[in-house]
């Protein structure tokens, strides 16, 4: 039988995400580009070990206006790893969902976060239905995370400012992690690394996120 992409080569490895065996070549070529690879391949995995960002200029930086500092990293420490958690849940939740969608959805949040500080609210949905998806369930998990803080505390800390330039910070890191596959997962998987996805069993259910 030959490599069940390029019809030609003899197949070498099994690929989980078209369900059969494929050759070396085609697994190189085509892995996030013409195939959505599961996170934990251990071929993807091998592979994101020798990734390489896509070169970014400083004047390239969205949102340059916005500085922030480590400092404010470290004091909103807690609400980063919500959102992280919230962006990686959100995008494995939503079918097809891949780094550019959450790009989106990062940048719609960005705008409409802008529009508040200005004290006009305009709510800034991505156009692609995915990216949409990904927008509209982080932003219930965040105004969850703002419920839950004000019934605890008592006063809501969490200012628009906060979640504004952490959504930079994220914005920003996801283009670190660009490989410039079409279908790469590679912010998702790093985001669900390092904060989790917040997910208990099999429940989608918004209350399994950390909250305060």
């Amino acid at each position: 039988m030959p490599c069940a992409i390029c019809e030609t080569r003899r197949p070498k490895r099994f690929c989980p995400g078209i369900g059969g065996d494929i050759c070396t070549i085609c697994c190189g070529t085509e892995r996030e580009v013409t195939v959505t690879c599961p996170l934990d391949c251990e071929f993807l995995l091998e592979a994101r070990r020798h990734d390489k960002p896509l070169p970014l200029e400083a004047n390239q930086l969205p949102n340059r206006d916005i500085r922030v500092p480590e400092k404010f990293l470290e004091e909103h420490e807690e609400l980063l790893a919500f959102l992280g958690q919230a962006f990686a849940r959100a995008a494995l939740a939503t079918p097809g969902a891949v780094d550019l969608d959450v790009r989106d959805a990062l940048d719609a949040l960005i705008r409409t976060y802008r529009t508040l500080e200005s004290g006009v609210y305009y709510d800034t949905v991505p156009a692609g239905p995915v990216a949409a998806n990904v927008y509209r369930m982080v932003q219930g998990w965040i105004a969850e995370y703002r419920r839950a803080e004000q019934q605890r505390l008592g006063i809501s800390h969490t200012r628009d400012a906060d979640v504004l330039w952490l959504l930079v910070f994220l914005q920003r890191l996801e283009l670190t992690q660009n490989n410039g596959r079409r279908r790469s997962r590679a912010f998702i998987g790093a985001i669900r690394a390092f904060y989790g996805d917040g997910s208990v069993a099999e429940s989608s259910a918004p209350s399994s996120l950390i909250l305060p």
